[in-house]
């Protein structure tokens, strides 16, 4: 099935620049004056704040935020053990770093000159209310994942008019958050309700999802502000009335959809939309189930180099019951050539750290293959998320686990099993009677085993404020108790201290902009 939206490359990204028309000898001007006229160029401005999440060099979620920015208990890195990014090794005038924070910007203000001029245009009112509320959701979404990974940033709400602007300051956590809720809160009101666009377009209930998320980091650490629970509970709770979603009863179904780039909004919420596979003009694909795919040296079939290995803990997580979800998430095979034949070769008991995630594989992509690219979907909400953020704000809110937390956990549970949603089985279900701290403990393994892979984990991490212990722990049980070729991989837990909580500000932006301090330990 073709995706029925296409993230495109803009040219208006700098639209006090100039670009010529084909063949043409005078070139064509492009100015917020000339260029906001109409619908059509209302919806490439709209894209081209979008396609900032898939930044073409690999730092947002076409690779670097389902892999190496994201580091946690799920994965380590194959070959790499010092002086990379990948073992905690790095520092402000880290590369990748510097880009990620380029690209957030980028988007940042392109939804701020389409927010300043979309209200010139004369035309339908409701789609006009949509595109301006997902700007502005685009907007609070960008500023979130900022401030999720480098804390106290710059927070700018107008456009960059003129290289001589002044500096922004860095604002406080609690000016960032407020501006994410009021964007996002008024977005809500103004986009499309599900299923009136494809789900790489902000939906209500997509911002819905989204808000639960971020009252629960508001929870959380670094702000602990546990009012914010309620505010959670009631934003999950107005996804699951919609009546919208629900999720696929196969699990491994969810990921063969985005690999044969079909969109399937009852479970994703919200993906970014890939496309391509960077053969011919347009530069929109991405890399998964290639940077976290089944090794394969056959491009007929999919390549993959394996870079991600899964750890033990991540594979004992699942026990001996919850097999079938474990076996899709991590793959029991890799693909070996011999003789000009390449076959699967399953692994053994012993051999968990040789094995790849396996939620997105290459053997069920459509059409053209390449080596290094595709266009595969990322899902950036699933409503399994949504049922389990429920759970953990009804904890919360309730003091124990009510029937209603249960409820929503459960349904994930027995959907992992192949159990019907909405009756009680002893093998999928969670066990009874656990006051509030087991009930927490068990959801946030929970967590692991539903979304590894999906670039969760570390936030999920750091805002219960267990990321630090939990890493370090990782590192010292790899080091000692994986076999001997793989204790490589416990160097990224090892080498994790406070100061990887967050990133470090790029020192680009710190010799630059004198108002912006560093953040600790940098």
């Amino acid at each position: 099935m073709m995706k029925r939206i296409y993230i495109l490359s803009i040219c208006i990204a700098c639209l006090t620049s100039s670009c010529s028309k084909l063949l043409d000898k005078e070139p064509d001007f492009v100015t917020t004056e000339n260029y906001f006229r109409n619908e059509g160029e209302l919806m490439n401005s709209l894209n081209g704040v979008y396609n900032r999440l898939i930044d073409t060099h690999g730092r947002m979620y076409s690779r670097g935020l389902f892999s190496y920015f994201v580091l946690s208990d799920e994965a380590y890195f194959k070959n790499i053990s010092i002086n990379n990014i990948r073992v905690m090794v790095m520092d402000a005038a880290d590369l990748d770093i510097s880009r990620l924070w380029e690209v957030m910007y980028e988007g940042i203000n392109r939804a701020n000159l389409l927010l300043e001029n979309v209200d010139r245009v004369d035309m339908d009112v409701t789609k006009r209310n949509a595109i301006k509320g997902e700007a502005l959701f685009m907007r609070g979404y960008y500023y979130y994942v900022l401030t999720d990974l480098f804390g106290r940033v710059p927070l700018k709400l107008s456009s960059t008019q003129s290289p001589n602007d002044p500096y922004p300051t860095q604002a406080s956590l609690t000016d960032l958050y407020g501006q994410i809720v009021k964007d996002m809160k008024e977005a809500e009101n103004l986009v499309y309700e599900s299923g009136v666009v494809a789900n790489e377009r902000v939906s209500k209930t997509t911002v819905q999802a989204i808000l639960a998320r971020v009252f629960l980091k508001m929870a959380g650490q670094p702000l602990n502000e546990p009012a914010r629970y309620q505010d959670a509970l009631e934003y999950a709770d107005k996804v699951i009335a919609s009546g919208k979603h629900v999720l696929n009863p196969a699990y491994r179904q969810i990921f063969i959809n985005h690999s044969q780039d079909i969109n399937e909004a009852k479970e994703c919420l919200w993906e970014v939309g890939m496309f391509g596979n960077k053969i011919g003009n347009i530069d929109q694909a991405g890399m998964v189930g290639i940077e976290n795919g089944i090794e394969c040296p056959d491009e007929r079939i999919g390549y993959s180099g394996g870079a991600m290995r899964i750890t033990a803990k991540l594979y004992n997580m699942y026990g001996q019951k919850d097999t079938m979800r474990r076996d899709w998430s991590i793959s029991p095979y890799r693909f070996v050539a011999t003789a000009g034949v390449t076959q699967r070769q399953y692994y053994t008991p012993e051999q968990l750290y040789d094995r790849n995630p396996g939620k997105w594989r290459r053997e069920y992509e459509m059409g053209t293959k390449v080596r290094s690219y595709n266009s595969t979907n990322f899902p950036l909400i699933r409503y399994s998320d949504v049922l389990l953020m429920k759970a953990e704000a009804e904890n919360e809110v309730n003091g124990s686990p009510s029937a209603a937390a249960y409820d929503a956990l459960n349904q994930v549970r027995r959907r992992a099993f192949g159990k019907p949603l909405n009756v009680a089985d002893a093998d999928s279900d969670a066990p009874i009677g656990l006051d509030k701290v087991e009930f927490l403990q068990y959801l946030q393994d929970e967590r692991l085993r539903e979304l590894c892979f999906e670039g969760i984990r570390r936030h999920d991490l750091i805002r219960w404020g267990i990321y630090v212990p939990t890493m370090n722990t990782l590192g010292r049980d790899i080091s000692v108790n994986a076999p001997a070729a793989h204790r490589y991989g416990g160097n990224a837990g090892l080498n994790t201290t406070e100061r990887n909580v967050l990133f470090p500000i790029p020192n680009t932006e710190i010799t630059i902009n004198k108002q912006i301090t560093q953040n600790p330990g940098w």
